[in-house]
């Protein structure tokens, strides 16, 4: 039951003394129903959020925290919804979630869409990361805070292969690839892409907020590190997953880095790395666009999107959130 209805319904159960009063006061029980619909039309107007703890047995006894947002009129239909899954879902009230989707609602500017977010585990360097799904290992690379992704196979695994069938038996989802969509910012980001490219058959849909593309397997030196990035070198093994899109958001003043002194701030320079490719000191990696991914099309497999002004910060983020919900959810015709 959505929240809006848990405190009516508990606190106006029918009852054997409210159907004889309502037998003896017809005009006050019609009006008693009358008030108590008007109460519950503002619910009905707006997204519902369930919240769930689900077990992981790789995590325990660490339980995963899940908030599940409903549009507005699912209790009401028997349609099926597109989902996003959201990595760093305790950061939903930060980055707006809740008034950005009212809004584009208001607007008809997407269409309904119900929204998975997955709290960040205990420990968000060891979970949010990179995989080998076929060999059912972590792909760790390093940083000034250390490890990262040391569980990545295992958060990736069951974010595809035990949520998403958890939310398409007990929602009415489109339980289909093409349907899902993944997304994060940061870490997050890293894994969100991790996710698509991992699980094709799973998500057709990836939108990356300030990813953390820079992830390396050796942060010897800056040059060493431009050889090393991880995600890059995923891309360029290949091979092409058909029907991933995916989209790209970074802001223009994110960081001052520039471990190659090519005028571009890191976050910008490895994104583009991972699209366009990447040749330097002996090294050649093939992007998404030498695997024939569209990249300027109006209907490109991927798109990049540079937030002005932007940090790597919530607030930035939210400023990016509509733009990636209109281009993942547009209305249907």
């Amino acid at each position: 039951m959505n929240d809006c209805l848990v405190g009516w319904a508990s606190a106006h159960r029918p009852s054997t003394y409210r159907a004889r009063w309502a037998e003896a006061h017809p005009t006050r029980f019609q009006a008693a129903w009358w008030f108590a619909l008007l109460l519950l039309l503002p619910c009905a107007a707006r997204a519902q959020t369930q919240r769930l703890e689900l077990e992981s047995p790789a995590f325990a006894p660490e339980r995963i925290h899940v908030a599940v947002y409903l549009p507005p009129g699912y209790a009401d239909s028997t349609g099926r919804y597109p989902v996003l899954y959201a990595n760093d879902g305790q950061d939903m009230q930060a980055v707006g979630l809740q008034p950005t989707l009212t809004t584009l609602y208001d607007e008809h500017a997407i269409e309904p869409v119900i929204v998975v977010a997955i709290d960040m585990l205990q420990d968000r360097a060891s979970g949010y990361g990179l995989s080998d799904r076929q060999r059912g290992q972590s792909v760790v690379g390093k940083s000034r805070i250390g490890a990262i992704g040391l569980r990545a196979a295992d958060y990736s695994s069951w974010v595809a292969t035990a949520l998403v069938p958890y939310i398409d038996a007990h929602y009415r989802t489109r339980a289909d690839a093409r349907q899902r969509t993944v997304m994060g910012w940061s870490l997050g980001a890293l894994n969100a892409f991790n996710l698509g490219w991992e699980y094709p058959d799973v998500f057709g849909q990836v939108g990356a907020m300030s990813p953390s593309f820079w992830l390396a397997g050796d942060r010897s030196d800056a040059a060493t590190v431009q050889r090393t990035r991880l995600a890059q070198a995923m891309v360029d093994r290949g091979p092409r997953r058909e029907g991933l899109k995916f989209w790209f958001a970074a802001g223009t003043v994110e960081e001052t880095n520039d471990r190659d002194h090519d005028g571009v701030i890191d976050v910008i320079d490895d994104l583009q790395d991972l699209v366009d490719g990447y040749r330097g000191e002996g090294v050649k990696h093939g992007g998404l666009r030498q695997l024939g991914y569209a990249t300027t099309a109006p209907d490109a497999d991927v798109t990049v999107f540079l937030l002005p002004g932007g940090h790597h910060q919530q607030a930035s983020w939210a400023k990016m959130l509509p733009v990636f919900l209109r281009w993942a959810f547009p209305p249907r015709r």
